[in-house]
């Protein structure tokens, strides 16, 4: 069943955004997101890119999941941006968009080990003002971004078939992973292409990152998924 028709899923997907207040994606960006999706779980000739059990809630484990770096943003602008820096963007726009927004247009964004897309693919069509780079060294993964990337219309990202270390990738304002390694090694593999006042974005279970729970340097948000068991954290790390 494909997820654009597929309630009970939009319906998890859906309810999960609605509880962290974001009402920001259009139906637009909603039908991309159920669009990719599919994509993961149909797409068969780059190889199974997702498990058959995780394929039947892709939409309110690994989508939502993936869009805990935008809502993060969107909620926590203000708190992200030193005050100096937010009071600085505010003057400067009289239009009067959110912190949120004006602080990600223009930004480049790496996503290391992006696997078959997630969260770099949800991340960019949440957010089609900032530039995002895939990065992925296996190349079946590779070719299906780039296929993806295709049939979504994806101006904004840009997959690079490298180890993100050799990527040349540098300057940035932001880099994420997903489950990658310890939050120690991701960081030290993220930190030499941040730039400075850079942030460093993971998504880790709970219980991988206790040990940072007194950690003055980093910035832990729990969370839960719909219908999952297991508690969930995004930790932040600033460059400074």
């Amino acid at each position: 069943m494909s997820y654009k028709t597929n309630i009970e899923q939009q319906n998890l997907l859906n309810q999960f955004l609605k509880e962290h207040i974001l009402s920001e994606l259009s139906k637009k960006q909603m039908d991309k997101l159920y669009d990719f999706a599919d994509l993961v779980v149909e797409t068969k000739q780059f190889g199974n890119l997702i498990s058959a059990k995780d394929s039947e809630k892709f939409l309110s484990r690994h989508i939502a999941d993936s869009l805990v770096p935008y809502i993060y943003i969107v909620k926590n602008g203000n708190v992200i941006l030193e005050q100096d820096e937010a009071a600085a963007i505010e003057s400067m726009d009289p239009i009067g968009n959110s912190v949120s927004s004006r602080m990600t247009i223009g930004k480049k964004w790496a996503d290391m080990g992006a696997g078959a897309g997630c969260p770099v693919f949800p991340l960019a069509i949440a957010m089609p003002e900032v530039q995002f780079y895939a990065v992925e060294p296996r190349h079946m993964r590779v070719e299906f971004m780039n296929y993806a990337k295709e049939k979504l219309g994806l101006k904004n990202l840009t997959v690079v078939g490298k180890r993100f270390e050799t990527s040349g990738l540098t300057d940035l304002d932001f880099i994420s992973c997903r489950a990658l390694s310890t939050f120690e090694n991701d960081w030290e593999r993220a930190q030499p292409a941040l730039k400075k006042g850079g942030l460093f974005v993971t998504l880790k279970s709970l219980n991988s990152i206790s040990h940072l729970e007194n950690d003055p340097a980093v910035n832990i948000w729990k969370y839960k998924l719909p219908n999952e068991e297991q508690d969930y954290a995004l930790v932040t790390r600033g460059n400074k």
